[in-house]
């Protein structure tokens, strides 16, 4: 697979060098020896891919590499993307009517750096500006007594991605312990891949609390498919080190289980199942099994980490409100613009069908391979619950 992309990743990479070396390069910079400094980057990001194909292991030190490579990569060859693709708009005018201004070159200069500085921004700043999205679901199921119930949510903090910064996961941490909800819950993906991601970690993490407590489930990157393993034994070992983990930092997993939340004499059913695994990946969730007790519950409220649970099988319940994450709106967003909604129907917010809902948290953390957020900023939700 890696093969492949390494393909497209020199294509991308050679066919605007040579476009822009001829038509503009050679044209405008008279010494031989100048011009070809323009194959430098290039040059220099090909030793890169060579190196993550040959030596990478997926370690910390390799992720950390991949991750400025990626960027770099983007900011160097997206930003030549954009200005040939804008430039070639010009051809039909400069060799028909032979105009000497070319209006959709400088467009694309202008547009070619304004993608240069999104991707910077992304990476130094845009994935530690957090931001707390206050939503109200309302509901006729909801009980009296847990009218204005307060509910934190985090996912997808990937600890793996942060090894750098532990002062930016603390300020996060402080962020959600400062909304002083009633529980704060976690919607899955603690790991990149393994369980030692969490060491760091573990003291600030073990800082969030709440009245009614912390609730997580597990995410698709906490079974750690995409690591490989030297025997299953190893990857199971893996993961009950993570829930091991969870419990020592006073977490309480929701493993297709169960609690009942109570005020007074009324109560509601918090559920959490196993990552539902979509198409291409496993499936741990056992909905039937995590409900079994809560039926008289009058309302339900269920954590699960993929989104497209809930249409999957999730809407043949009862169960009032669905919490998820996963998507991370491919950490890239302008307003409700998103290359994630091209393959998710539900990827970022509150969606509804009737009185039951969904709401699809970007996740607080970042991939390792992707060390950058624009538009789509690390979010913190905290959910008011109203009675209709």
């Amino acid at each position: 697979m890696i093969e492949k992309l390494a393909i497209y990743f020199i294509f991308l990479l050679v066919i605007p060098d040579i476009y822009i070396y001829k038509l503009y390069i050679k044209r405008h910079i008279a010494n031989r020896r100048t011009r070809l400094l323009w194959f430098v980057p290039s040059v220099i990001l090909m030793l890169g891919l060579l190196w993550i194909l040959l030596f990478s292991r997926g370690g910390h030190g390799g992720q950390s590499f991949i991750g400025i490579f990626t960027i770099t990569y983007l900011a160097i060859v997206l930003s030549k993307v954009i200005f040939s693709i804008c430039s070639l708009l010009d051809l039909p005018t400069r060799y028909t009517l032979k105009l000497q201004s070319h209006p959709f070159a400088w467009l694309g200069v202008v547009a070619g750096a304004a993608t240069m500085l999104v991707i910077l921004y992304g990476t130094f700043w845009g994935r530690k500006q957090f931001e707390v999205k206050q939503i109200v679901f309302t509901s006729p199921d909801l009980p009296a007594a847990f009218d204005g119930y307060r509910v934190a949510q985090v996912s997808d903090i990937h600890t793996g991605s942060w090894h750098d910064n532990r002062e930016a996961l603390r300020e996060a941490v402080d962020l959600v312990n400062a909304q002083r909800a009633d529980i704060i819950v976690f919607t899955g993906d603690l790991v990149n891949n393994e369980a030692a991601e969490i060491d760091p970690f573990e003291d600030i993490l073990s800082r969030l609390q709440a009245p009614d407590g912390v609730y997580s489930v597990l995410g698709n990157h906490d079974y750690s498919p995409y690591r490989h393993w030297a025997s299953k034994k190893a990857r199971e070992k893996n993961l009950q080190d993570i829930k091991e983990r969870q419990a020592a930092m006073g977490w309480y997993l929701l493993d297709n289980k169960h609690v009942m939340l109570h005020r007074g004499t009324d109560s509601i059913a918090l559920i959490g199942v196993g990552d539902d695994g979509g198409r291409t990946l496993d499936r741990y969730s056992d909905l039937p099994l995590a409900m079994r007790g809560s039926e008289q519950t009058a309302f339900k409220l269920l954590l699960s980490h993929t989104p497209t649970h809930w249409r999957r099988e999730v809407l043949d319940t009862d169960i009032d409100l669905t919490l998820s994450g996963h998507t991370h709106a491919m950490q890239f967003a302008l307003g409700r613009l998103s290359p994630s909604s091209l393959m998710y129907p539900e990827w970022s917010g509150l969606y509804m069908e009737g009185s039951r809902g969904l709401y699809v948290n970007v996740g607080l953390g970042f991939i390792g391979l992707m060390p950058l957020r624009f538009g789509a900023w690390p979010e913190i939700t905290v959910i008011t619950l109203k009675k209709m």
